[in-house]
């Protein structure tokens, strides 16, 4: 008869309604592909002013998590649904996964994967998108404004004061706002940004392709440049990414495949709305790497006694995944959170 500690045990294997449909559907996706499955899920559509929901650097452990113990000959397909993040993580993220599978790497774009999430499917052999699915531009936003965006119109004030010095006075004020280094920075920023995807397409997805000098200037200028697409936030079609020299496989033309993804992709969106879950790193395997929001409570006013609750990010270490398979629980550690509900 089991005790007390073993139940305990098989509860937190068997997970929540979402992680049991979550491994089901990660699986059969798995099982149609023969491939590794890795999905790489953020929750910012549904979880408002958390930072933590762009690409940063604690993915990585959530990479390292999920790839430790998978065969890495069977190449990787990975789930893309992210806004994009730090550079420098991209960059990171990206060197590793290649040191892993080396160029047998397929990206999959359920619906979006925006600014660095575009950088990572550029360095996927292929990318499989639908006719919902949306790439983005990849140009460099410098706190929060577009670095192109930031030396144009440096350029047009140099410009206009030169052909009517009596515009200086108009000009003074926003060009007062500007930091001495500042345009150096959106110029190191824009040129890391192009540099990174540039090497990243001639490494894989146009490696065979005799014209790629070419076709990578076009994709460069129509993803990296700001005065092309007007708004970092555009969302770019599977034919637009298609005409521009990026090869996109579509989803529709495999309905079997098309069904697996999109199945596992409703069940992270139905996931990341029903729990406090902000972003999701999981393997076809069921290990994954979790981050969530805790409420507590915050003192408003010591002398009331008065509480509010405030949202504060958590983060799930490797050994401590709510919903896994139990291979990563860790049973010592006393008031153990338990998987979302």
């Amino acid at each position: 008869m089991p005790n007390w500690h073993n139940i305990l045990n098989e509860l937190q294997q068997m997970g929540s309604p979402f992680d049991v449909l979550r491994r089901k559907y990660i699986k059969e996706l798995h099982n149609y592909t023969g491939r590794n499955v890795i999905c790489y899920y953020s929750g910012w559509l549904q979880k408002k002013g958390i930072e933590e929901v762009a690409v940063n650097d604690s993915d990585k452990n959530g990479l390292m998590t999920v790839i430790n113990g998978l065969d890495v000959k069977k190449g990787l397909d990975l789930v893309l649904h992210t806004p994009g993040g730090e550079t420098a993580a991209t960059e990171s993220i990206v060197d590793y996964i290649y040191k892993k599978f080396g160029n047998d790497i397929r990206c999959f774009v359920p619906q979006m994967a925006m600014s660095a999430g575009t950088m990572m499917a550029c360095a996927c052999k292929e990318i499989w998108m639908g006719r919902q699915s949306s790439l983005g531009p990849i140009d460099p936003q410098y706190r929060g404004l577009p670095a192109h965006a930031i030396i144009e119109e440096f350029k047009r004030a140099v410009s206009d004061v030169q052909k009517d010095p009596r515009l200086i006075p108009v000009w003074q004020p926003i060009i007062a706002k500007y930091t001495p280094a500042l345009l150096g920075e959106c110029e190191k920023a824009i040129r890391w940004s192009n540099d990174m995807v540039k090497d990243w397409l001639l490494r894989n997805m146009l490696a065979s392709d005799p014209n790629a000098t070419t076709t990578i200037q076009t994709i460069l200028l129509e993803l990296g440049d700001h005065s092309v697409n007007l708004a970092h936030n555009r969302h770019l079609s599977a034919e637009k990414c298609k005409s521009i020299g990026l090869i996109v496989k579509e989803l529709e033309s495999d309905q079997k495949l098309q069904d697996a993804v999109l199945s596992v992709h409703h069940i992270y969106f139905h996931t990341l709305n029903a729990t406090p879950c902000f972003k999701i790193i999981e393997n076809h395997n069921g290990i994954a790497f979790i981050q969530q929001v805790q409420s507590v409570m915050i003192p408003q006013n010591m002398n009331m006694g008065n509480f509010q609750p405030a949202n504060i990010p958590f983060q799930f270490p490797p050994n401590m995944v709510p919903g896994g398979n139990g291979e990563n629980d860790s049973p010592e550690i006393p008031n153990q959170i338990p998987p979302a509900k």
